[in-house]
């Protein structure tokens, strides 16, 4: 009876020992499993951190590209202003000779009849001069980008070629000179202006772009 109980419980030691050896190998098992599924998603979380870091960094350098290229289009647009002043005064310059590449005044007003007087031309300009600079200040107050300086250069040639029409003008000359001056020169400082302030801005946009790589606040 002895014999018999000794074995039973040797078995019944065997039995649990083998099951506590499972649990344990079971337990290691899932162990690894748990710490292999652990590092996985800490690689995919790095590696998506790694993107993102990535996409906004490029993201970044697109906005500071297109910024440094608006701050290279208002340097160029900053000089419009300076342009059209200087074909102003080319233009005037031929008007102080008379035109003299032109045909005859009497030659063209045969042809196209004869022009307004040079009291009308004058309250014309007069009232052009007036209008241009309203204009363009209320443009200037409003920061407002228009490019209306070579448009201005147009109009006091036309000026120009209606006293020449009208042979006066000699009498008339300073007139249009002196009009087209205060336009162009009232022209030339708004568009500096606005060239200098949006220069300003997207200077500080790319600061703020390089310093937190996000887009800049809009106005």
């Amino acid at each position: 009876m002895s014999v018999f109980s000794e074995m039973i419980s040797r078995r019944a030691y065997s039995v649990y020992r083998g099951s506590v050896e499972n649990s344990f190998v079971n337990a290691l098992i899932l162990f690894i499993r748990v710490k292999a599924i652990g590092d996985c998603m800490t690689d995919l979380r790095e590696q998506q951190l790694s993107a993102d870091s990535d996409e906004t960094r490029a993201s970044a350098d697109i906005l500071r590209q297109e910024l440094n290229r608006e701050i290279s289009r208002l340097n160029r647009f900053s000089t419009r202003g300076i342009l059209a002043l200087s074909l102003f005064i080319a233009v005037s310059m031929l008007a102080w000779w008379e035109f003299s590449f032109l045909p005859a005044p009497e030659t063209v007003t045969a042809v196209l009849g004869k022009p307004p007087s040079a009291p009308i031309i004058s309250i014309a300009l007069v009232i052009y001069t007036f209008s241009a600079i309203i204009l363009s200040l209320s443009r200037m107050a409003a920061g407002i980008e228009h490019r209306s300086s070579f448009s201005h250069v147009g109009f006091l040639t036309a000026f120009y070629l209606f006293y020449y029409f009208g042979k006066s003008l000699d009498e008339n000359f300073w007139a249009v000179f002196g009009s087209g001056i205060t336009i162009l020169g009232v022209e030339s400082y708004r568009i500096w202006t606005f060239c200098a302030e949006g220069i300003t801005k997207k200077k500080h946009d790319i600061e703020f772009v390089t310093r937190t790589g996000r887009p800049p606040p809009q106005e």
